[in-house]
C-alpha cells in the first residue's frame, strides 16, 4: 500500500533538565516493556537526575510483571545521556527524531522540529497517547519523523495537481524555464517553451 511506512520498533525520548525520577523511569519502562528492541532514552543536563532515574528504573523493574522484556530493552536498546546544556540536548533530540518525545518543560516545544508526537508536561504519559488522549498512534520510527508525522486522514487522500498557463503567463515564466532547462543540459525542455507562440 502507498500509505505504508516504518512504524516500529517503538521508541521514546524524554527531554528533561530536571524532574521526578519516578515518573521518568516509569515512562521509560512503559516503552521498554513493548519489546526487547524498544528504545527508551533520557536526554538531560542533570547528572543527579540521570543517576536517580537509573536507580529508579532498577527499583521499578523489581516488581514489573514484564521485567524480562523491559530489562533487555533497557540493557540493549536504551540510554541515558547527559548534555552540557539544554540546546545541545534539544539538537540531539531533533536529530534523533523520536517516535514519542516527552517534554517535561513545555517551553522547549518551540525548539522541536522532529518528532512523531510530543507529550507535553509531567502529567502526560505516553501511555495516555496509546489508549485515550488523542491523534493517530501509527507513528514514524527510526528517524522517519524528520520527514513525516503520524498516519492521518491526509494519507488516504490522493491529490492531483492541475496546471494551466495562458500564453501571457508562459511568456513571463519562459526566461526562467529556458535558463534552468539549458543549465541542466535539457535543450528540448527549453525548445518546448520557445516553440509556442507568444500570444
Amino acid at each position: 500500500m502507498g500509505i505504508d511506512f516504518v512504524a516500529g520498533p517503538t521508541e521514546i525520548l524524554i527531554l528533561a533538565k530536571d524532574g521526578d525520577a519516578k515518573l521518568i523511569a516509569a515512562d521509560m519502562l512503559a516503552q521498554a516493556e513493548h519489546d526487547v528492541t524498544a528504545s527508551a532514552m533520557l536526554f538531560t543536563t542533570s547528572e543527579t537526575l540521570a543517576q536517580a532515574v537509573a536507580e529508579e528504573i532498577e527499583r521499578q523493574l523489581e516488581t514489573l510483571p514484564t521485567a524480562a522484556v523491559a530489562r533487555e530493552s533497557i540493557n540493549c536498546s536504551s540510554a541515558i545521556a547527559i548534555f552540557p546544556n539544554i540546546d545541545l540536548a534539544v539538537a540531539a533530540a531533533n536529530m534523533q527524531a523520536p517516535e514519542h518525545l516527552s517534554l517535561h518543560h513545555p517551553e522547549l516545544l518551540k525548539k522541536i522540529n522532529n518528532a512523531g508526537t510530543v507529550f507535553l508536561g509531567a502529567h502526560t504519559p505516553e501511555s495516555a497517547g496509546d489508549y485515550a488522549s488523542g491523534p493517530s498512534h501509527v507513528l514514524p520510527t527510526g528517524g522517519a519523523a524528520r520527514l513525516r508525522g503520524g498516519l492521518s486522514a491526509a494519507d488516504f487522500v490522493k491529490v492531483i495537481a492541475v496546471q494551466e498557463l495562458s500564453a501571457a503567463a508562459l511568456a513571463v515564466l519562459a526566461p526562467t524555464i529556458t535558463t534552468l532547462a539549458r543549465a541542466e543540459g535539457l535543450e528540448a525542455h527549453a525548445r518546448a517553451v520557445e516553440v509556442r507562440p507568444a500570444s
